[in-house]
Parts: structure tokens; sequence; C-alpha cells
């Protein structure tokens, strides 16, 4: 069997946040050994699955 790299099911897309906000995600992101991206999913995911309900 050959190995088959996926790159999974994701969309690309784009939004603006504040230069600040920015340089705090990078910040965070290098101290953890993680891409921007793979950091912004991550604090996504916890957001919506703590979100609390009304």
């Amino acid at each position: 069997m050959k190995f088959k790299p996926k790159s999974g099911e994701k969309e690309v897309i784009s939004f603006r946040i504040s230069k600040d906000l920015l340089v705090q995600i990078d910040k965070i992101a290098v101290e953890n050994s993680l891409s921007r991206n793979e950091f912004m999913i991550q604090c996504l995911e916890y957001a919506i699955n703590n979100i609390e309900e009304e």
C-alpha cells in the first residue's frame, strides 16, 4: 500500500484583525510551536465548544 497524503477538507477564508491582535497571535503561536493557522483554528474550536448557551 502506498502513502497518499491528504489535505482534509478545509476552506480558505480571509478576515481582517488589528495589527496588535496579530502580533499577540503570532507570539503565542511561536511559543507553542504552532503555525498561525493551526493556533487560530484551535482558538476558534475552543470558543465554539465553550460558548455559553442562553
